[in-house]
């Protein structure tokens, strides 16, 4: 729905491609007919925007895990089927990965059906699992944490392991400048080179703009989406500000927001970032909301996370999962936040142990595992 998704897939087909693969990206909501994928992208981010409480109730009526029956995602993601299978037919595809649920509960059906010959394997990126990622159809799910492999295993008859998250290798030259421990080197693809391991931090171009801002400051970033979304956002800024950080908002594509931002003193309000491995060298900690892809990059980059004011639904429940695994801390009030920023924007013990957790979390290779089910499927 919003960019954390669309991210994913482009490394993914980034990583396939500079191995001498051929990699095909489709947005499964533009599959859908009549423009319902628009309708619902717009619905979805009126809903977070304006009406939280509402996609709070849609979430845990139709979404999240517990007993009882529930409404499938099926209904809908079938509508989208035949324009998938003539475009896995066209292109002479080995193997379809939903990085989305919808696709996921569309590419279940396909394959249940007998109509998507080619096997699908859903890389589920959320830390907290959701029933319309679920369809026993799919031939198998790549998990970020084993909690959520074991989740898979629980609720359906179909093989899930754990790969860890994906980003793109710069993440992981980006040391913040408080790290005084050496980098976690992951395995797999996502494996920097030697010499971004040896080598000092490359110095950000970010460090002279902040110190111009508010020289001898601390800066933390506050994510809040690529649709810029949080609650309370100028007033959490305004908190930060007044304890001597320089609280930066990644506003993404919201620009009321910024503008608004802007207007808080001490507070700098970012538009779109083209360059987040530098802005995260640069920075202390990141405040997040969501445990998405912004929250996974920090994990990559050693920046301690702490979740604050999460969005409702599966943004609430991944920002409590990550916390319950100790990859951040979760702030109840602003009391929480301050002490929790105090700690981990401070070379110590405390930030030493959430960087090496959080890069631990990134062990295995998710394209070398879809080549290895392509090629089953093909001998």
């Amino acid at each position: 729905m919003g960019s954390g998704h669309d991210t994913v897939a482009g490394e993914l087909a980034r990583r396939a491609r500079g191995q001498g693969h051929e990699a095909h990206l489709v947005d499964v909501l533009r599959l859908l007919p009549h423009g319902l994928g628009a309708d619902l992208r717009h619905c979805y981010r009126a809903s977070v925007r304006h009406f939280p409480w509402a996609y709070d109730v849609l979430y845990r009526t139709l979404l999240r895990r517990g007993p009882g029956r529930r409404p499938s995602g099926v209904p809908l993601a079938r509508l989208a089927g035949d324009r998938l299978t003539e475009l896995a037919d066209r292109t002479g595809a080995d193997v379809v990965v939903p990085v989305f649920h919808l696709a996921a509960q569309l590419t279940g059906h396909l394959r249940a059906a007998g109509r998507l010959p080619v096997p699908s394997v859903v890389f589920l990126i959320d830390f907290a699992v959701h029933r319309q990622w679920l369809h026993q159809g799919n031939d198998g799910y790549l998990c970020v944490t084993d909690e959520a492999a074991a989740a898979v295993r629980q609720e359906i008859a179909t093989p899930a392991e754990t790969t860890g998250p994906l980003v793109s290798p710069e993440f992981f030259a980006a040391a913040a400048p408080m790290a005084t421990m050496p980098p976690v080197v992951p395995t797999g693809l996502v494996r920097p080179l030697e010499s971004e391991v040896s080598a000092p931090p490359v110095p950000s171009p970010w460090s002279p703009h902040f110190t111009a801002y508010a020289a001898g400051r601390t800066p933390v970033l506050l994510a809040a989406g690529a649709w810029g979304v949080g609650s309370r956002l100028p007033a959490t800024a305004g908190l930060l500000a007044g304890r001597g950080f320089l609280p930066a908002v990644l506003c993404g594509r919201n620009e009321g927001l910024r503008r608004r931002l802007s207007r808080v003193p001490g507070v700098l309000a970012l538009g779109w970032v083209d360059d987040m491995p530098a802005l995260m060298r640069t920075s202390g900690a990141l405040v997040d909301n969501a445990a998405g892809q912004t929250a996974v990059q920090a994990l990559a980059a050693g920046l301690p996370l702490v979740g604050y004011r999460p969005l409702p639904g599966h943004g609430a429940d991944g920002v409590r999962r990550m916390a319950a695994l100790g990859l951040s801390e979760l702030a109840d009030d602003e009391a929480g936040l301050l002490g929790a920023l105090d700690r981990l924007t401070t070379a110590g013990p405390a930030r030493e142990h959430r960087v090496a957790h959080g890069r631990s979390l990134f062990r295995g290779d998710v394209l070398a595992r879809l080549l290895e089910f392509a090629d089953a499927s093909a001998g």
